[in-house]
């Protein structure tokens, strides 16, 4: 039986990983639950799993909490300090699905107490890459990939043989305007920008879709995931969304994983590695799918993709700058402050305008970082908006 924590138990890959959970009791054993203030959904959910820990970042929550769970037996608590305490605890393995910068404390808490670790949410291989892989080296940890995409690879990457592999390939769906024009996508809406034509996913991710600017931070963590040079990462677009991506090797073979477009899948992945578990995905249907189509991503029309690269390239701050611009300019085109192609200009002005620590070394200096980069873009939308 793996002991199990999950920080960020009431988000949608939370959610996904405790419906794998609770469908196998028997494999499972859950130590804690952490949300940021959503106490009645925690509170049912440790319930259900008879969790022995359950954590609100938002101490304000911490009396509710502790108010749906008294009589349980289950331990309640409150604040930052408190969800780091928590992922801190020895367990078989974590879920990382806390959401932005405020997951990183917590995620190198989990990676310096060893086990192995998923990673759900970008900014532990976005923003302190070089910080996160280093702590699990030191302590042994062994890191999971839970994007679709990223899992993907793991699955066909050849660890033993890493000099055979000639490219990995990763594949976008190309968002809600992949076949729009750039012009035409000026005065694009809220809402037609968070209609993704194949998954189902929340504001902020879906905006990063229609950007491209999530295939772009996927571009940074598959750098940092996979041994192989920047200029072996290829993306595809792939309208389907059947091949979440691929491996192509030196003789010719490109390995590819193939799945329905449920987060259920990669997650269920990582609980059951190295084994695989029963999951209630259907078998794919492939007759009924008929045909998979692959094009070049147009780099006039996501200009995100060539920030990323460069943003990689040039390593140390550059891609947490990157991220944490972003977050501020989609909130702002979300809040109607800017418009949809002044999200990545947003990016663009503060990598260029960013003059602080040039390559952070603790997640100290990286939240220093971010909140830098989140003061030059929110000045940014702030003009605009003016």
């Amino acid at each position: 039986m793996r002991s199990i924590t999950i920080l960020g138990a009431t988000g949608s890959i939370g959610t996904s990983t405790l419906d794998l959970i609770e469908r196998n009791p028997d494999a499972y054993r859950v130590e804690a639950l952490t949300a940021n203030c959503d106490f009645a959904k925690l509170a049912a959910a440790a319930i259900r799993t008879h969790a022995k820990l359950a954590v609100v970042a938002d101490e304000a929550c911490l009396a509710d909490l502790r108010a749906a769970l008294a009589g349980t037996g289950i331990e309640a608590a409150g604040g930052e300090e408190a969800i780091i305490e928590a992922a801190a605890r020895p367990v078989d393995w974590t879920m990382g699905a806390i959401v932005g910068c405020a997951g990183l404390k917590p995620t190198m808490a989990a990676i310096e107490a060893g086990g192995t670790i998923v990673l759900a949410n970008k900014e532990p291989l976005v923003a302190a890459g070089d910080v996160i892989l280093a702590a699990a080296k030191a302590s042994g940890a062994t890191l999971l990939p839970a994007d679709s995409e990223h899992n993907a690879i793991f699955q066909c990457f050849d660890f033993a043989r890493p000099e055979r592999v000639r490219r990995i390939i990763l594949t976008a769906s190309g968002g809600p305007f992949r076949d729009r024009p750039i012009e035409a996508m000026r005065n694009v809406t809220r809402e037609q920008a968070v209609a993704h034509p194949n998954w189902s996913m929340g504001a902020k991710i879906s905006i990063n879709s229609a950007t491209m600017m999530n295939k772009g931070l996927e571009l940074i963590e598959a750098a940092r995931l996979f041994p192989v040079r920047h200029d072996q990462i290829e993306i595809v677009v792939h309208r389907q969304s059947i091949i979440h991506s691929m491996v192509d090797y030196v003789d010719g073979s490109i390995l590819a994983q193939l799945g329905p477009s449920d987060m259920r899948t990669p997650i269920a992945h990582t609980l059951a590695w190295p084994d695989r578990m029963e999951t209630p995905m259907q078998p794919l249907d492939l007759v009924a799918i008929g045909r998979l189509d692959f094009e070049a991503p147009d780099a006039a029309r996501f200009p995100a993709l060539r920030l990323a690269k460069e943003a990689l390239d040039a390593g140390g701050a550059s891609p947490a700058v990157l991220n944490a611009a972003n977050e501020i300019a989609v909130a702002a085109f979300l809040a109607g402050k800017i418009g949809f192609l002044d999200i990545v200009l947003t990016v663009e002005q503060a990598l260029d305008r960013y003059n602080g620590p040039p390559a952070p070394s603790t997640i100290d200096e990286v939240l220093m970082v971010d909140d830098m980069a989140r003061q030059l873009a929110r000045a940014t939308t702030e003009r605009k908006a003016a």
